[in-house]
């Protein structure tokens, strides 16, 4: 390991209990900083809910660090929008935010358009499949964004169990993400979840960062961030334990082949070979094949968008 990650590892990773709430409200109040929280979502009917009421409850009717909480809808057929209203998000859908732009499918482009329906200093992101859902989620990360200054990113880390079994849950970042990183950007070697969905970062440096479409944006933003605001200003905040729905191996597959993808334009920035992922499964007559396309999308920073510079004139 190099020895600024390993300086890194000791000056900007903590635990969610070295800032108690009081702290982190004090720093608020003292800065003036507002908090918005986004959960993208997609049938997620099931967890969408008791993730919104624990918000609400903790950290915006029994202490006021959450400003707007709004869940934002790509696309759901069951009743997650329902569901989410019901437990007190504001609720926005996807196709409805900067309609001149024909929405794509993929997470990264719900994350990318919530910036123009928020308007937190802080933007914070959690996951909508999250069981036994716990505050300090939210409050662990945006803790060091309001009492350190330098510090523009935070990721969450945890324990990701897998059928009962302790730190197995991160396929993909153990067999895909976390080789590439190391072998390519070795400054993020010390991220225990590169790949975690729940973090917050300052909206000065997300509007300035492009945003992969897909499963890539998680990587993407880590290392675009790296390079814009330098390893001192990311960090990563211990919150237990992260229990969600794990997806089958072949979605895996697909999601390694995005996260490689996106990987690829950042060392080349180059012409892709071939944006798609051919995999198999068994049918009648033997193995048959399916081919997936890769996502080959990028959303521009937000800065640069006619309709986001308008509003932050208003």
């Amino acid at each position: 390991m190099l020895e600024e990650v390993e300086r890194w590892l000791s000056t900007r990773s903590w635990s969610a209990t070295e800032r108690p709430l009081h702290r982190i409200l004090a720093a608020k109040q003292r800065t003036g900083q507002t908090v918005s929280v986004v959960l993208p979502a997609l049938n997620e009917e099931a967890t969408v809910g008791d993730i919104v009421s624990v918000i609400r409850h903790d950290l915006m009717r029994q202490v006021p660090l959450v400003d707007e909480l709004v869940v934002v809808d790509s696309g759901s057929v069951d009743r997650t929008s329902e569901v989410a209203a019901a437990a007190g998000a504001r609720v926005v859908h996807r196709d409805g935010i900067l309609p001149r732009l024909p929405a794509v499918p993929g997470k990264g482009e719900v994350l990318w358009r919530s910036l123009l329906v928020t308007r937190g200093d802080i933007v914070c992101f959690v996951d909508a499949d999250l069981r036994d859902f716990s505050s300090d989620f939210v409050s662990g990360i945006v803790g060091p964004l309001l009492t350190e200054p330098d510090v523009d990113l935070v990721k969450a880390m945890y324990d990701r169990p897998l059928a009962g079994a302790a730190g197995q849950g991160g396929r993909v970042t153990e067999l895909m993400a976390r080789p590439l990183l190391n072998m390519h950007w070795p400054q993020l070697a010390g991220f225990v979840q590169p790949l975690g969905g729940e973090y917050a970062a300052r909206r000065s440096l997300l509007e300035q960062l492009p945003f992969p479409v897909g499963y890539g944006v998680e990587l993407g933003m880590l290392v675009d961030a790296l390079h814009l605001a330098g390893l001192d200003a990311l960090a990563q905040v211990d919150v237990g334990v992260r229990k969600h729905r794990h997806q089958d191996g072949q979605a895996l597959g697909r999601m390694a082949a995005a996260i490689y993808r996106t990987a690829q334009l950042r060392l080349a920035r180059g012409h892709l070979i071939r944006p798609s992922l051919t995999q198999f499964e068994r049918g009648e007559d033997g193995f048959e094949p399916r081919t997936y396309s890769v996502d080959t999308e990028e959303r521009p920073p937000m800065v640069d968008i006619a309709e986001y510079q308008a509003r932050k004139a208003a």
